[in-house]
């Protein structure tokens, strides 16, 4: 099953010359990292990494932070190897996701983290930055408002750092 985000529908995005080859195939269940860090990972997929990679930015030049941005590009099967690793790695977490809050993404990679020795190396809760708990709104100032954006992504990082209003 293929699913895609609606939102994404009339946005172009810049092709690579490898992803323009015919021969080019995308591995299912094999997350790709689209930005290294050391200080924090940020999980998400589809249209919400446009935000996360925007948020590192934004956070990198306020705090000096380094954000790891992991694209999981399927969700069955989850890439848990690469998700453990990006954990151990930088020690905090974050997913992103449009889904609601219960029942999403983010709460089965939670569910996955605690239940493995990944959990061991976190030094600060995860947090979970989902979708309001209302269908899709089909106005632009509401869908505003029901979905994660660059800024919320900003303030998710900057709790589990203990940054900004969180210190």
């Amino acid at each position: 099953m293929f699913l895609e985000n609606e939102l994404l529908y009339g946005e172009s995005f810049p092709l690579s010359e490898e992803a323009a080859s015919p021969d080019f195939v995308i591995p299912i269940g094999k997350a790709k990292i689209e930005r290294e860090g050391t200080d924090v990972s940020v999980i998400s997929h589809t249209r919400n990494l446009l935000f996360c990679l925007e948020a590192a930015k934004v956070v990198k030049e306020k705090y000096g932070v380094s954000v790891e941005v992991l694209n999981l590009r399927s969700i069955k099967p989850l890439d848990l190897d690469a998700i453990f690793a990006t954990i151990k790695k930088t020690g905090h977490a974050i997913t992103v996701e449009a889904g609601f809050p219960g029942f999403g993404v983010g709460s089965e990679i939670c569910a996955q983290v605690m239940e493995s020795e990944a959990f061991d190396y976190l030094d600060a809760p995860m947090e979970r930055i989902t979708g309001c708990e209302v269908p899709t709104p089909y106005a632009k100032s509401l869908e505003d408002f029901a979905f994660p954006d660059t800024p919320t992504v900003v303030r998710g990082i900057e709790k589990v750092l203990s940054l900004g209003e969180w210190a």
